[in-house]
């Protein structure tokens, strides 16, 4: 298999190094895809949340019934591993910057049929709101190969753990507003959701629009033809993970991070509405502290990070979620649980740096690593990989819901769960740090 000499070179196939900006402070197309992902994380989040309050809310009105957050989760997932596949080979073949431009319009589409489907739920159920979910699904699957994989066409290979630290960082505030924002619109217009879905229209034309300053990109495989080989992973790029353990083990490593993140996001609305019987606005204020502590995680490690990939972080950050978990799990005090609403606050926000730290040289490192003709589809294979994870934390969602409730044990034990399922990623996964200066770099 033919590679770069030197697989840390920034691409040339978006714009060369006289047309990227010495100074990621000065570049249009920085503050552009920053800005063009925030608004989708902070849309889909909204959404998100507000569908899966309704979930568990329904629960509720149920004594002793399983929730729907394992089948929502599912729902959102499946079609990440579905067509994760053909949407890398779409972001290898065409522009990035033009199938980013797409992928928005589709959420405008996305969040008006949201609209609908809240205006007419007493008719169509949470049915509704499941297809919905789905086509939001299929657009961020579009969105993610080619918003990932624009990243080292758009700037240069010492600036991605800046780039990716910023990016993520805005993410997660992102996903904090959007999560608490939905807890306070579901309290406040608990009959007339579709209104709050009306924000997410907004979101998403203005999401839309900041597409703009985005530098055209260039085709990295114009000539590619699709095959059903497209569907699943490429002969290519399978051959590239058999032949490079190293990023074969980054991608596992991500997997069973997301897989148990999945659960938490789940096991965090279930604590506070079912144990600690929060209301939607303190319960969304539990996933908003794992936002905050996210994105201070990942600006520390962008900064940690500079010039190298460092793998040091990686292990502080698994040992340190380990920590969260097993406080969080920790039964005892009022509602059976030993944190309650404020002391399980700093913890998730604690939870929340460990897990910037964690996942931001793996991200790094996928996209640097990968080859520059294969960079959409190794991107697009690291995200069905993560969303294969996912999808899986749904059912295994809905498996310890019922453990729980077969057994009438506490809503906290669902950390405890995940702990066993991330402690083997701590002891096992120890790579050695690289650097991420090339030798143009240096210049």
């Amino acid at each position: 298999m033919d590679a770069p000499s030197n697989p840390y070179q920034s691409p040339t196939g978006g714009a060369t190094d006289d047309t990227i900006p010495d100074r990621l402070a000065g570049d249009p197309s920085f503050w552009g895809t920053t800005a063009t992902q925030f608004f989708g994380a902070f849309n889909d989040n909204i959404f998100k949340q507000l569908l899966l309050l309704v979930a568990v809310n329904q629960a509720l009105q149920s004594s002793g019934d399983a929730d729907y957050q394992g089948l929502a989760m599912v729902v959102f997932a499946a079609p990440f591993v579905l067509f994760a596949g053909p949407t890398g080979f779409l972001a290898d073949k065409y522009s990035k910057t033009s199938i980013i431009r797409i992928s928005k319009v589709l959420e405008i589409v996305a969040m008006a049929l949201g609209v609908a489907a809240f205006y007419w739920y007493d008719q169509l159920g949470m049915a509704g709101l499941m297809v919905v979910l789905a086509f939001m699904g299929f657009q961020s699957t579009l969105f993610a190969p080619a918003k990932y994989g624009i990243l080292p066409e758009l700037f240069h290979g010492r600036d991605l753990p800046k780039v990716n630290g910023v990016f993520l960082m805005t993410t997660f505030l992102a996903i904090i507003f959007g999560t608490v924002l939905a807890g306070i619109l579901r309290d406040s217009l608990p009959g007339n959701l579709w209104m709050a879905s009306l924000v997410c229209v907004v979101v998403a034309i203005v999401g839309t629009l900041t597409t703009i300053p985005i530098r055209r990109t260039h085709r990295a495989t114009p000539e590619a033809k699709f095959t059903l080989q497209a569907i699943g992973i490429p002969k290519k790029t399978r051959q590239l993970f058999m032949q490079d353990r190293a990023i074969l083990k980054a991608l596992l490593a991500s997997c069973m991070f997301w897989l148990c993140a999945g659960i938490v996001q789940q096991a965090v609305n279930s604590l506070g509405k079912v144990q600690l019987e929060l209301s939607d606005t303190q319960t969304s204020w539990l996933g908003g502290a794992i936002g905050l502590g996210i994105g201070l995680g990942c600006m520390l490690a962008g900064l940690l990070s500079s010039g190298k990939i460092e793998f040091r972080l990686v292990q502080i950050g698994a040992w340190g979620i380990l920590f969260c978990l097993a406080l969080m799990a920790t039964p005892g005090g009022y509602h059976g649980h030993l944190l309650g609403l404020w002391g399980s606050l700093p913890v998730l926000v604690l939870m929340g740096i460990f897990t910037g730290m964690f996942s931001v040289p793996i991200q790094v490192y996928l996209q640097a690593k990968a080859p520059e003709d294969q960079k959409g589809q190794v991107i697009a294979e690291m995200s069905r990989a993560n969303w294969l994870a996912i999808f899986l934390s749904g059912f295994l969602y809905s498996v310890f819901d019922q453990v729980l409730i077969w057994g009438d044990w506490k809503r906290c034990y669902l950390f405890g769960f995940t702990l066993l399922i991330m402690l083997p990623v701590a002891l096992f996964y120890h790579p050695h740090s690289e650097s991420l200066e090339s030798d143009k770099d240096t210049q």
